[in-house]
C-alpha cells in the first residue's frame, strides 16, 4: 500500500513538500517560481508535483486560518483543492490550517533523526486558537514531547492576543499554556526589525547589525517576565509587532532606511537596540530549553519556528548546552511546516493500517525539481560566450578576485544557498563584504557565510563540539588565530556562518572548494546566495541569466556541464 502526499503552505514562504511512501522527494517555495519574494498560495510549485506524481493526500497548511473557505465559483472550493482534484478526482484532502506548530514540530522531530526529542517552538504567531470565552490567541511558543514516531504531543504553550489579561495561565487535560497580551519572543524581534526599517519578516538583518552595538540601560527590559514589555513593545496578532517610538523621544525617527546604505547615518540607539534584541531573546530561548528538559528529561532537543533561523542564537544555545544533542531544524521557517504535516499524516497512515513506516531523517536540502534537461539543452544567449572548464579553471577564476556564480541542478530548500545557487567569492579579501554587498545591492553591514570543507573546518573555526554544519544553521567563532586570513567573512564580532562541505553532500562543490584550497592554502570560499536584494533565490537559468543581465555579475558555472558562461 502506497501513498503520495502533497502539503502545502497557503502563507507567506508558500511552499510545497512532496513526501511518497514516507520520503521527502520535493521541496520548493512559490517564491522560486513566480518570482514574488514571500509569495503565498503554492499554484505553480504543486503543479511541479501534480502533473508527473500521482496524489492520494493533499495537505492544505498555513496559518491563522479557521477552515477551508469557498472560494471558487460552481464547485465552492478551495482553490488549491479544486487545481489538485481536477488531475486526481479522488484524492482525500485535510485541512490542517490550525496545527501550525505541529508542523514545526513534526518536521524538526521526524528530520533529525532522533527516536524521541523535546521539540521546542519559537514562533511569531502561528495558529488562531480563538474560543468563544476568549479573544483572539495565537500560537507563539510550544513544547512538544515527541515520544516517538506516533506521539508527538504538546505538553506546554505560549499564546498571544492584542487585547486581554495582561497574565492569565491554564491547564488543560493537554498541556500547561500561559495566554496574555504582550509579545512572544519573536514578536519582540519583529518589532525591533520593523523599527530599523526592515520589516517584520525581515529579523535576519536585525541579527546582522546586532554586533555593531553594545549593552544600553534604555534597552535592558525589552522583557519582562519572558515576555514583551508593554511599556515599548506593542504586538498586532497575527501580524507583526511595533516599537512605541511615541513614549520615548530618543526613539523617534522619521527616516529608518537611509542609513542602510549610508553607514554614517546609523545611530547608536538602532545599533544598541538590536543587539538588546538579540541579547536578551537568547538567553530566553535558552531558558525555554532548560525548562523543555526539566519537563521531559529528554537529552534530545529539536528547535523549529521561525526563531530557529537565528544562527547566532543555535551557537549560544550549543555553548551554554554542551551536553544536549541538538538538531535546529533547516527548514524551521513556515515553509517547512508541509515537510512536517505532511509526515505526520504519514505516521498516522502507517498507525491505522498497521504498517512498519519509513525512517526518512534529512540528508540533503537539495529538493528542488531536477534541472538535468534544462542544463544539458542550454546555450549562451546572445552577449555570452561558453567556455569549457574544470573546477581548477574556475578556482583560479576566483583566486584572482572574480566574484563567481554558480548553478547546480536541485535548488536549495529554504532561506539559504548550499553551492547550487551560490555566488562565491575569495574570503581572503580585506574589503570583500563591501565588494559583493555593493554588487548585490545589500545594507553594509550584513556578513556573509564560508562554506569549509568538513575534514578543515576544526582548525579554521571553533565549531563547539559540532560534528558538521551542514545547513548554515551556526554562525560560529572564527579561531583567533585565523580571523585576519579571511576577512571577508569574519563579522565585526568574529564569527562567520559556517556550511561545512562533503564530497558526498555535493561532490562539484567540494571539488571546486578543495582547488582553492589547493591553490591558496585556504579550504573555504565566500558563500552568498544567487540573488539580488529583494528577489528570491534563482531557481532556473533563465533567473540566473535575468540577474547576470541585471547586474555586475559576469560570470556564471556550470559544473555539471563543464561550462563557464562569461558575459562580455
Amino acid at each position: 500500500m502506497s501513498l503520495n502526499i502533497l502539503a502545502v503552505n497557503n502563507g507567506h514562504n508558500g511552499s510545497m513538500a512532496l513526501v511518497k511512501d514516507g520520503k521527502l522527494e520535493m521541496y520548493i517555495e512559490e517564491e522560486r517560481l513566480s518570482r514574488r519574494k514571500y509569495d503565498g498560495n503554492a499554484m505553480r510549485s504543486s503543479l511541479l508535483a501534480i502533473e508527473k506524481n500521482p496524489i492520494d493526500a493533499l495537505i492544505i497548511g498555513g496559518q491563522n486560518q479557521n477552515s477551508i473557505k469557498p472560494f471558487t465559483e460552481y464547485t465552492g472550493e478551495d482553490p488549491l483543492a479544486s487545481l489538485v482534484a481536477k488531475f486526481y478526482p479522488e484524492v482525500a484532502i485535510f485541512d490542517m490550517r490550525l496545527n501550525h506548530h505541529l508542523g514545526h514540530a513534526c518536521s524538526s522531530f521526524y528530520n533529525s533523526g532522533f527516536d524521541s526529542c523535546v521539540a521546542i517552538i519559537v514562533d511569531g504567531c502561528g495558529s488562531n486558537h480563538s474560543a468563544e470565552e476568549h479573544p483572539p490567541y495565537f500560537e507563539v511558543e510550544s513544547i512538544f514531547h515527541c515520544q516517538d514516531l506516533f506521539n508527538v504531543k504538546a505538553i506546554y504553550k505560549s499564546y498571544g492576543c492584542n487585547f486581554g489579561p495582561n497574565y492569565h495561565t491554564f491547564k488543560n487535560e493537554f498541556f500547561e499554556s500561559i495566554t496574555d497580551s504582550t509579545a512572544g519572543i519573536t514578536k519582540v524581534y519583529e518589532a525591533v526589525s520593523e523599527y530599523l526599517g526592515f520589516g517584520f519578516i525581515e529579523a535576519g538583518k536585525t541579527m546582522g547589525l546586532a554586533p555593531y552595538g553594545q549593552y544600553d540601560e534604555r534597552f535592558k527590559e525589552l522583557y519582562i517576565n519572558g515576555r514583551g514589555n508593554k511599556n515599548l513593545i506593542t504586538p498586532s496578532y497575527c501580524m507583526g509587532a511595533y516599537v512605541d517610538e511615541n513614549r520615548y523621544s530618543f526613539l523617534k525617527l522619521d527616516d529608518k532606511k537611509s542609513w542602510h546604505n549610508d553607514e554614517s547615518l546609523v545611530t547608536d540607539e538602532m545599533k544598541n537596540l538590536a543587539w538588546a534584541v538579540q541579547d536578551q531573546s537568547q538567553k530566553l530561548v535558552g531558558d525555554l530549553v532548560e525548562k523543555a528538559i526539566n519537563m521531559t528529561g529528554e537529552t534530545n532537543v529539536c528547535l523549529g519556528g521561525g526563531y530557529a533561523l537565528n544562527c547566532v542564537t543555535n551557537y549560544y544555545l550549543k555553548k551554554r548546552f554542551p551536553d544536549i544533542n541538538f538538531f535546529i531544524d533547516p527548514a524551521s521557517h513556515d515553509g517547512g511546516t508541509v515537510i512536517g504535516l505532511a509526515k505526520y499524516h504519514y505516521m498516522n497512515f502507517c498507525k491505522e493500517n498497521f504498517i512498519t513506516p519509513l525512517i526518512d531523517p534529512l540528508t540533503t536540502l537539495y529538493l528542488g525539481p531536477d534541472r538535468t534537461d534544462e542544463i544539458q539543452a542550454f546555450k549562451a544567449p546572445e552577449g555570452y560566450t561558453e567556455k569549457e572548464v574544470n573546477h581548477a579553471d574556475v578556482a583560479q577564476l576566483i583566486a584572482d578576485g572574480n566574484i563567481v556564480t554558480i548553478f547546480q541542478n536541485r535548488s536549495e530548500a529554504g532561506p539559504r544557498a548550499l553551492g547550487n545557487r551560490s555566488v562565491l567569492f575569495d574570503p581572503r579579501v580585506p574589503d570583500g563584504k563591501d565588494i559583493v554587498n555593493k554588487v548585490k545591492g545589500r545594507e553594509w553591514f550584513r556578513p556573509f557565510a564560508g562554506s569549509v570543507l568538513l575534514e578543515d573546518a576544526n582548525d579554521w573555526f571553533d565549531m563547539a563540539g559540532l560534528a558538521e554544519s551542514p545547513y548554515m544553521m551556526y554562525a560560529v567563532d572564527v579561531l583567533p588565530e585565523k580571523v585576519d586570513l579571511i576577512p571577508a567573512i569574519t563579522h565585526v564580532d568574529n564569527t562567520c556562518r559556517v556550511q561545512t562541505v562533503t564530497n558526498q553532500q555535493n561532490p562539484h562543490y567540494y571539488s571546486l572548494i578543495s582547488a582553492f584550497k589547493e591553490l591558496t592554502g585556504c579550504p573555504i570560499l565566500f558563500n552568498t546566495s544567487f540573488n539580488l536584494a529583494g528577489q528570491p533565490l534563482v531557481e532556473t537559468l533563465d533567473d540566473a541569466i535575468f540577474t547576470l543581465e541585471n547586474s555586475a555579475l559576469k560570470y556564471l558555472y556550470l559544473p555539471e556541464a563543464g561550462k563557464l558562461l562569461i558575459k562580455q
